[in-house]
Formats: C-alpha cells, sequence, structure tokens
C-alpha cells in the first residue's frame, strides 16, 4: 500500500524518484499523475501534486517532449564571428530568426560546434541525446551534405537557409538569389561606360560563391565582355586588397570590380586608396550583403542588400509545415536581393584602353 513519507526538502536539482519518495507513491505513479491523470485515484494524484509543489519539481522537459513529440525547440549551429569580415549579416540573421521563432510559437537553440560537418553533426547528436529538439535550421549549404543524411537517418525535420546544390527536391530551403544579385550589380557598374569589369569572389569549393560569379559572367556575356579578369580567394579583407592590385596591374586593368561580399569590396578600396586611385570616379565597385560599414565608409560602398527578415520568416514557416505534417511540396523559397547604389559605383567611366 502506498503511503506518505515526510522528511526534509531535497536541495538541488528534484527528481521524479523524490517526489515519489515524499508522497508515498511509486515513480511510475508520479508519473502517470503528471500526464495521464486518470490513471490515478483522485486522493493519490492530490498527494502527489502536493509532493511536487512542495519540492518545487519540474517534469523533464525531454521526457515531455518525447510524450507530447513536441518541445517546440529549434537548433541552429552559431558560427564563430572573424574580426576580418565586415559583414554582420548573421548577427541580424539570428535576431529575425529568433523573433520569427517566438512569434511562431518555437523556441531557438544555439549550439557551437567545431570540425567542419563532423563536428556539427556530433553536436546535433549530442543535443538530441540530451534534449529534445523539435527541428533543425543548417546554414551554408554544400554538395553532398553530411548533415542533411545524418538529419535525415535520426528522423529529424530540418529546413536550410541555403538551397539543395544536389538538385534535392526533398529539402525544404529559403535562400537568396546571389546570381541575380551579381548580375544586377555588373548590369549597373556596365551602365555607367565600364567594358573591363572584374570579379573578385571566393574558391571553387563555394558553392554560394560560385553561385555569384556566374551572375557576373550572365551579365558580361549579355553584353559581350570579356571575362578574364577575375579571382578567387577565401573572404577577408587583406585577400581583397591583394585580388585588387592583382586585377589592377594586369596588361589592360580592370575600370570596374564586383566582388561577392563587403568585406572583399573593402578590402578592394584599401588597395584604390595605396594607389592614389578614387573609389567610384577612377574604378568602381560593389559588394554584397550591406554591412553596416558600406553605408560608412567614403565613398560609400555600392552593395546588394539581402531580404534577412524575409529569410527568417520563411525558414520558420518551413519549420512550421514540417512539424505540421503538412502534405504539399517541401518549402523552396528564392528571394532577390536589392542593388543599393552609393558613391563607389558613381560615376563611371569609359574604358578607352
Amino acid at each position: 500500500m502506498e503511503h506518505s513519507s515526510r522528511g526534509p526538502v531535497p536541495h538541488g536539482h528534484v527528481t521524479l524518484v523524490q517526489v515519489a519518495q515524499r508522497a508515498g507513491v511509486s515513480a511510475q505513479s508520479v508519473s502517470n499523475a503528471l500526464n495521464n491523470p486518470d490513471r490515478v485515484a483522485p486522493e493519490t494524484r492530490k498527494r502527489i501534486l502536493a509532493a511536487v509543489e512542495e519540492l518545487g519539481y519540474e517534469p523533464n522537459l525531454s521526457a515531455r517532449a518525447l510524450r507530447n513529440r513536441s518541445s517546440s525547440l529549434i537548433a541552429f549551429k552559431m558560427r564563430p564571428a572573424r574580426p576580418d569580415k565586415a559583414s554582420m549579416l548573421m548577427d541580424d540573421f539570428l535576431y529575425v530568426l529568433n523573433a520569427s521563432a517566438v512569434e511562431a510559437g518555437y523556441h531557438l537553440i544555439l549550439c557551437h560546434a567545431e570540425g567542419g560537418q563532423a563536428g556539427e553533426i556530433k553536436a546535433y547528436r549530442d543535443l538530441l541525446k540530451k534534449t529534445s529538439i523539435d527541428a533543425f535550421i543548417l546554414a551554408e549549404t554544400h554538395r553532398n551534405d553530411d548533415r542533411v543524411a545524418a538529419l535525415r537517418s535520426w528522423g529529424v525535420p530540418f529546413a536550410a537557409f541555403g538551397r539543395s546544390w544536389d538538385g534535392d527536391d526533398e529539402m525544404a530551403w529559403v535562400d537568396v538569389d546571389g546570381r541575380a544579385g551579381t548580375r544586377a550589380a555588373t548590369a549597373h557598374v556596365a551602365a555607367q561606360g565600364h567594358t573591363r569589369i572584374g570579379h573578385i569572389g571566393w574558391p571553387d569549393d563555394s558553392e554560394l560563391g560560385q553561385d555569384r560569379r556566374e551572375g557576373w559572367l550572365d551579365a558580361c556575356r549579355a553584353r559581350n565582355l570579356d571575362t578574364d579578369l577575375q579571382a578567387a580567394v577565401v573572404d577577408s579583407l587583406e585577400n581583397g586588397r591583394q585580388a585588387a592590385h592583382h586585377l589592377l596591374d594586369a596588361a589592360r586593368p580592370a575600370t570596374a570590380l564586383v566582388c561577392a561580399s563587403d568585406t572583399l569590396a573593402l578590402g578592394v578600396m584599401r588597395a584604390l586608396h595605396e594607389r592614389g586611385l578614387r573609389p567610384g570616379v577612377d574604378v568602381a565597385i560593389t559588394g554584397y550583403d550591406d554591412s553596416p560599414t558600406a553605408a560608412l565608409v567614403s565613398p560609400g560602398l555600392t552593395t546588394l542588400r539581402q531580404p534577412i527578415d524575409e529569410v527568417g520568416r520563411q525558414l520558420i514557416q518551413a519549420v512550421d509545415n514540417l512539424m505540421a505534417g503538412d502534405p504539399r511540396p517541401p518549402h523552396h523559397v528564392l528571394l532577390e536581393p536589392e542593388l543599393i547604389v552609393r558613391d563607389s559605383s558613381l560615376p563611371g567611366r569609359r574604358d578607352t584602353r
């Protein structure tokens, strides 16, 4: 027969077993009282709830989530900040993502991981073991993305900021059309009279970088312009500076440089100042991301603004659809960036060489 057992209130984290001991019942009876009250006699449940309140017991979120198949938690791996990068895009993205999650009834959990995709997968596995996550949001997608395979094998819903570069129609994603963005930036400087338009982008293993480079190629080819002035470097101010010097030292140097990021574009500006050249007047420059620095430098940097607010909202919508078992095709949204014209690309000058 179950009976009450009085004693001192335990310190620290209170367990279900301690509640059971205080109420004089089995641990299963406590579990039933909290989750299946119809299985417990009213007097027994009353005694158990009194013990819960007295001890300050808080039911484990993970266990409750397993029963209810929902924890309202979404996990996202935060990448480390780099002092040599000008963009604060991820800061804005995290703010919007969290606000959108809360509005939809979810909470965002940030996790840390080192060691590339393998480290990220390990962090995901550890999170799933220690707590219950409804879904994950991925960023910086790649071909043959191991994270996608892992989450699918575990049966965990996910959506990505970045499309599937493998043409995976089953993956939910939201992305910004980098190709359309650099195409618009290149068309803009061409409209200023430039015919020697160079490109400074990222290495070939960056699918995002390849996408942005394709926009530059599209615009140049549509105007029968040469595409020999290009450089692929790791994203940093110094690499942008060195790439600019290289393209400006060519036999027929560039008079405009379209860059894959504001970081690279600001490195180009530094190179121009070192050569006594004026951004916008002597060499047009465009960036990508519309970082806060882009509006503060002189001259202001022409760049492309990503619709981060809409990206965050659409990603949470994608997760919500997955959680609801929406039978419609997976969420695929490709958004257009906005060209923000400032003085770094004006006034243009015609290439007479």
